[in-house]
């Protein structure tokens, strides 16, 4: 099979993290991309499905609470659970 050299553009710190992921896994980049590119063929398109999430807006206020009250310099923080139940507990 003759193999042709491609070059693609793709974001430092994601291809950083697919590198150190495909590692772990005991592959390189080109023989991630090829596996891909053989599911793609072999399933007729995208091996996985592509989506937006879609929540609730119950859930997406909720969200936007838990990112204000992590932002307020008001509000206690711990840093151990050992603090957090003591807290709890009073």
């Amino acid at each position: 099979m003759a193999k042709t050299p491609t070059q693609i553009r793709i974001d430092a710190d994601i291809k950083q993290q697919a590198t150190d992921l495909f590692n772990n896994l005991g592959l390189d980049m080109s023989s991630a991309v090829n596996l891909f590119l053989h599911q793609c063929v072999l399933r007729g398109g995208l091996p996985f499905t592509v989506e937006m999430p879609s929540y609730s807006q119950h859930t997406l206020d909720a969200m936007d609470e838990a990112r204000r009250i992590s932002r307020d310099p008001d509000v206690k923080g711990y840093t151990s659970m050992d603090e957090l139940r003591k807290a709890l507990e009073e």
